[in-house]
């Protein structure tokens, strides 16, 4: 049995606590980032992995920084044997990483050293990756470069948004941790260094980048799309305003013409040009209202023959 302490903010980090829970290991603390406000009423809520560490009545610990010496003095007297992060949003000092007595172990969305960074599961499937993954590595000083203690791919289908691929990946991450604590237990890890050469990163995103760009091909696009579900959501311009785009595919029955241009609108979607190819927006959402599909945007509002920005 391993005393841990668990380090975890949004739902991600979730099924990896209830399966420490559920262990024969002893969750000693979850840490986590301060409760934020939430909501029309911009209420303080407490992150997914708060309620499910008091629902199971795990102390709970939320430093802003642990650059206040009382905090890490706190971390220390858990005299933990490992700590567990997965998708924490804090920086750990070195000093942190070292005090339980077999380090820190993340919980990384990506087969590493690919897409190191803030945000792998999007640029995976903007990068068109055909499969991703689950990495577990020993945390050390740097941007997710410590050494891989396991790992498990997982293929990504060609019409999962996000959402999908980040549901799948935090139920695989959290059953490799389970195994990969086994190994810890017995000493039978063969750790791997990463290559360095190999590394790509994954950026945080950031709402502009969700601006439809027509002149790009509409491959390229439905990738876009798929990406930034649940957020931030592709949008692109009519006029002064702004229409959102939840889903779209590929069009392979129209012909394509200048860029942006909506060439047909009915009960099978909106059709609109790309740079020699055709993007079908199959649900959407106009200002002010809620998502809806093609059928009913048609019915509503025909677009057919306008030019987005």
């Amino acid at each position: 049995m391993l005393k841990i302490i668990y380090a975890g903010t949004p739902e991600f980090a979730v099924p990896a606590l209830e399966s420490l829970l559920r262990s024969k290991h002893r969750v000693l603390a979850v840490y986590t980032q301060p409760d934020r406000p939430a909501g029309r009423g911009r209420k303080l809520q407490p992150s997914p992995v708060k309620a499910c560490a008091l629902a199971h009545r795990v102390p709970v610990f939320q430093p802003v920084s642990f650059k206040n010496p009382l905090d890490r003095q706190q971390f220390g007297y858990f005299q933990a044997d490992l700590m567990v992060v997965a998708a924490y949003g804090l920086l750990l000092p070195t000093s942190l990483l070292d005090t339980p007595r077999l380090g820190c172990v993340n919980i990384h969305a990506s087969l590493l050293p690919r897409w190191r960074g803030a945000a792998p599961i999007q640029r995976a499937i903007l990068a068109g990756d055909e499969e991703t993954g689950i990495t577990i590595m020993q945390m050390a000083k740097g941007l997710d470069t410590g050494d891989m203690l396991a790992s498990l791919s997982l293929p990504i289908a060609p019409d999962w948004t996000a959402a999908d691929l980040h549901d799948q990946l935090k139920f695989l991450g959290a059953r490799l941790l389970i195994d990969t604590l086994a190994k810890i237990e017995t000493g039978k890890l063969d750790a791997r260094q990463q290559d360095n050469s190999l590394a790509t990163y994954a950026v945080k995103l950031t709402k502009q980048e969700a601006r439809i760009d027509w002149n790009q091909h509409a491959e390229t696009i439905q990738r876009q799309i798929r990406a930034y579900v649940p957020w931030p959501v592709s949008f692109t311009q009519l006029q002064a305003e702004r229409l959102r785009i939840w889903s779209a595919g590929i069009d392979a029955t129209h012909k394509s013409s200048k860029p942006g241009q909506v060439i047909d609108h009915n009960q099978n979607g909106l059709f609109v040009s790309c740079r020699d190819s055709v993007l079908q927006v199959i649900e959407l959402q106009f200002a002010g209202k809620k998502r809806c599909g093609a059928a009913e945007a048609a019915n509503a509002r025909n677009l057919s023959g306008r030019q987005f920005d």
